[in-house]
């Protein structure tokens, strides 16, 4: 079963202050430089507090076969972050689980000439332990890995290649948040 969300997609318009100011198809929001939309990112810790990422798709238009955090996507026209990132922690990973709001932060990152990510995005934490059945459409490998070891990766050259947005979220919560995510 596909579940990817489709380029036709209504996606919410927001403003720096996460105002919604309407509504733009998913393929609009990521043309050129992007617009400004609402966005949310997902990371889940096992009971030995390894991070689950994943190694997205061929198939995805930005950013195909990056390392990037657990789950990320897009609530859907009036949709809630709430019922938005549950729908997707269960369409990519196949599992629930509470999750704890961290901080939101606005980025953008240009892919190629002819798409971006434009974002104000929610960053979420929660601890799973359900097995993972992972969405072959959307993600083509996936691992649990020990803080520590992840930010050595990160910092290494010529090392795995990581998504923008988890890059400058994982900074951040290695920065401001490493001890409430390690006692998740």
């Amino acid at each position: 079963m596909n579940t990817m969300v489709s380029d036709l997609d209504e996606l919410i318009l927001v403003d720096e202050a996460d105002r919604s100011l309407g509504f733009l198809s998913k393929a609009l929001c990521h043309e050129g430089r992007g617009v400004l939309h609402r966005a949310f990112s997902l990371l889940i810790f096992n009971d030995r507090g390894e991070l689950l990422i994943q190694q997205r798709a061929a198939s995805k238009r930005l950013w195909p076969m990056y390392w990037s955090n657990s789950c990320c996507s897009h609530p859907r026209g009036d949709e809630s972050l709430e019922a938005a990132t549950q729908r997707r922690l269960h369409e990519e990973l196949g599992i629930r689980c509470p999750l704890q709001f961290l901080f939101k932060f606005q980025y953008q990152a240009q892919f190629d000439a002819t798409g971006a990510e434009n974002e104000l995005c929610s960053v979420y934490v929660g601890r799973c332990r359900q097995p993972i059945r992972a969405n072959s459409d959307e993600i083509v490998d996936w691992r649990w890995i020990a803080p520590e070891a992840l930010q050595r990766e990160m910092a290494a050259e010529g090392g795995r290649t990581f998504t923008p947005w988890f890059m400058l979220e994982w900074a951040r919560i290695w920065r401001d948040h490493r001890q409430a995510v390690l006692v998740i």
